[in-house]
């Protein structure tokens, strides 16, 4: 008996440990399966922060550029002169229309000269009558000094001489000058245009009766011109004579013309707070005409060498300008200060530097630090 029980509990204790040995091994697989499941939500998790944003990025350069200042204005001529006529008297003839161009010194119009031709004869012959007379002042002079040495004629006698000399000089001088101012009259009744340009309007025809001051035509000179625009306050300390400004027109789109600053008004105009400016422009060919709307440039310095990005790039927050950059596979902020705008792009004063990748699409979906996939 003592054998068999022996033997019964052995059997038991051994029973026992088996349970036991597979109790543990359960635990243990619970615990690597309760394992398994929390690194799996972890990861999960992970992968939820880590999402990607996917941007286009812009490497930034270091440009040549002009600082320049950007107006509008309005071609002028560069003088315009009314011509009006100096004598009274009938126009015998306009020789130009509007639009006509004329040379400096061309006859434009013509006075009728009858009365003015007889004025000049009838001058020419009261200059001969006091020249004759005098003349014949200066041969008794000459006679009465003779008899006045031998004392044959008294001192009184020859200050009479003397003084009939003077006056007869004095009337030949007076006219003189008066046939001086026939002749002046009479080449004034032929008009001439006192610059080259072209012909802006006239107000007379042939035929009209006018007078001195009467006004003819209106003369522009056209081979040069004003380019007149106006500059901001804030721009005005930058302005200088001299300054190369460039400008475009509808009439020829896509060309480009130059030109000078050549006048800075003194004060601004009061409502616009705004300065005038005028520039010198060449117009040889006469292909640009006074009243042309115009797209103007004004280039304020030489050119250097500017760090920008395209506009597209930068954010806007309050007075702060923002933009992102990737550096490895990261989004990183960056506070940027702004200069000037330079057509599609942007002067970077200060917070970045040339060839840093800069994100210009996306950027609003970004944060820092973002995980970002670059486009290619």
């Amino acid at each position: 008996m003592w054998g068999r029980t022996s033997t019964v509990t052995g059997k038991n204790e051994a029973a026992k440990r088996s349970v036991g040995a597979g109790a543990a091994i359960m635990a243990v697989l619970v615990c690597v399966a309760v394992s398994a499941g929390i690194g799996c939500q972890k990861q999960e998790q992970k992968a939820v922060k880590e999402r990607v944003v996917n941007v286009r990025a812009w490497t930034s350069e270091t440009r040549s550029l002009r600082p320049f200042v950007e107006s509008i204005g309005t071609l002028n001529p560069y003088e315009t002169v009314n011509v009006s006529s100096e004598l009274d008297g009938i126009l015998k003839a306009i020789h130009v229309d509007e639009g006509s161009p004329v040379t400096a010194g061309q006859v434009i119009a013509e006075i009728k000269e009858t009365d003015y031709r007889l004025a000049v004869e009838q001058a020419a012959a009261v200059w001969k009558q006091t020249a004759a007379a005098l003349a014949n002042a200066k041969q008794e002079h000459q006679r009465k000094e003779a008899l006045y040495r031998e004392e044959l004629v008294t001192k009184q006698q020859l200050d009479d001489i003397v003084a009939r000399l003077a006056l007869a000089q004095g009337d030949v001088e007076k006219a003189g000058a008066g046939l001086d101012l026939a002749r002046e009259k009479l080449t004034k009744t032929k008009i001439h245009a006192p610059l080259a340009g072209s012909v802006k309007e006239k107000k007379v025809t042939a035929g009209d009766y006018i007078r001195n001051g009467t006004f003819l035509v209106s003369i522009i000179r056209t081979d040069l011109l004003k380019l007149t625009f106006t500059v901001s306050e804030k721009d005005v300390g930058s302005l200088r004579a001299g300054q190369d400004v460039a400008f475009g027109v509808d009439a020829f789109p896509g060309r480009e013309f130059r030109g000078q600053v050549k006048t800075i008004y003194p004060q601004l105009e009061e409502k616009t707070r705004s300065l005038l400016v005028e520039a010198q422009v060449a117009n040889r060919d006469g292909g640009l005409k006074p009243g042309f709307f115009t797209r103007v440039t004004l280039y304020t310095g030489p050119a250097k060498g500017t760090v920008v990005v395209p506009i597209t790039s930068l954010l806007y927050d309050d007075s702060n300008t923002r933009l992102f950059v990737v550096e490895g596979d990261r989004a990183k902020e960056r506070k940027v200060r702004i200069g000037r705008k330079y057509g599609e792009f942007m002067e970077i004063v200060e917070g970045l530097r040339a060839k840093e990748s800069v994100v210009i699409a996306g950027q609003n979906n970004l944060m820092e630090g973002v995980l970002v996939n670059v486009a290619r």
